[in-house]
C-alpha cells in the first residue's frame, strides 16, 4: 500500500466519524458533557487535513496528524487520540510504502502507547472496547493483503463498540451514573468504530 492509498483510508475514516457527529453527541448527552460529537468532528478535520497536506513519507504524515490533533482545545478524547496517532508514526516506515507487516507494527505501537496512557481495558466502557479488539485482530490477521486486515479490524470494533453497551462506566462523568449506563454504547468505542470502518474503505 501506498502512502496515498493510506491517506486515502484515513480521510475516508475522518468522513465515517464526521459522518456520526450527531449520533456521537446523542450518546454523549445521555451521561456524559455532549460534546464528543465535536470533539470528534475536530479531531477527524484536524487528521484528514494533515493526511491531505503532508509532504514526507507514512511516518511524517502520521507525525502530522498526531501534531494536528495536539494542538486542538478539546475534550478527553483529545490526549488520547494524540497518544494513538503517536503511536502509530512511531511504529511507521519512513518511506511511502507500507504492507501487512508494517501496519502490524505501526497499530501494535500505537495500542502500546495508548495502554501506557490510557489504563482502560475491555469492559471498562471506554474507546478501548473498539481499539483493543481491532488491535488484537490486526495482529492476528494472517491474510496477505491489506483489504482483509482492515476488514478484520472494522468488524471487531463494530462488535466491541456494541458490547460496550453491556458495561458499566468505570472512566470519566458517566462513571458516577454506574449501572445506569448499561444499555448504552460507550461514544468513545462507537467513534473509534466508525474510524475503522472508514480505514476498511479503499
Amino acid at each position: 500500500m501506498t502512502k496515498t492509498e493510506f491517506s486515502a483510508r484515513l480521510k475516508n475514516a475522518c468522513a465515517a466519524v464526521l459522518s456520526a457527529q450527531d449520533e456521537l453527541t446523542e450518546i454523549d448527552s445521555r451521561f456524559g458533557d455532549a460534546d464528543h460529537g465535536l470533539t470528534m468532528a475536530k479531531i477527524a478535520g484536524a487528521i484528514a487535513h494533515a493526511a491531505d497536506q503532508a509532504q514526507g513519507g507514512i511516518r511524517s504524515m502520521l507525525d502530522d496528524a498526531a501534531m494536528a490533533v495536539m494542538a486542538l482545545n478539546g475534550g478527553s478524547a483529545v490526549p488520547l487520540w494524540n497518544t494513538w496517532l503517536d503511536g502509530m508514526q512511531e511504529g511507521a516506515p519512513e518511506g511511502d510504502e507500507i504492507g501487512v507487516a508494517g501496519l502490524k507494527a505501526v497499530f501494535a505501537k500505537a495500542l502500546e502507547e495508548l495502554n501506557d496512557m490510557s489504563g482502560a481495558k475491555v469492559g471498562d466502557k471506554t474507546m478501548m472496547d473498539a481499539l483493543i479488539p481491532a488491535s488484537q485482530a490486526i495482529a492476528a490477521y494472517e491474510g496477505t493483503g491489506e483489504d482483509g486486515l482492515f476488514q478484520v479490524a472494522a468488524q471487531a470494533a463494530a462488535q466491541g463498540a456494541e458490547d460496550s453497551k453491556q458495561f458499566v462506566s468505570k472512566f470519566g462523568r458517566a462513571k458516577s451514573y454506574g449501572a445506569r449506563t448499561i444499555g448504552t454504547p460507550d461514544a468513545g468505542a462507537v467513534s473509534m468504530s466508525y474510524f475503522f470502518q472508514g480505514l476498511a474503505q479503499a
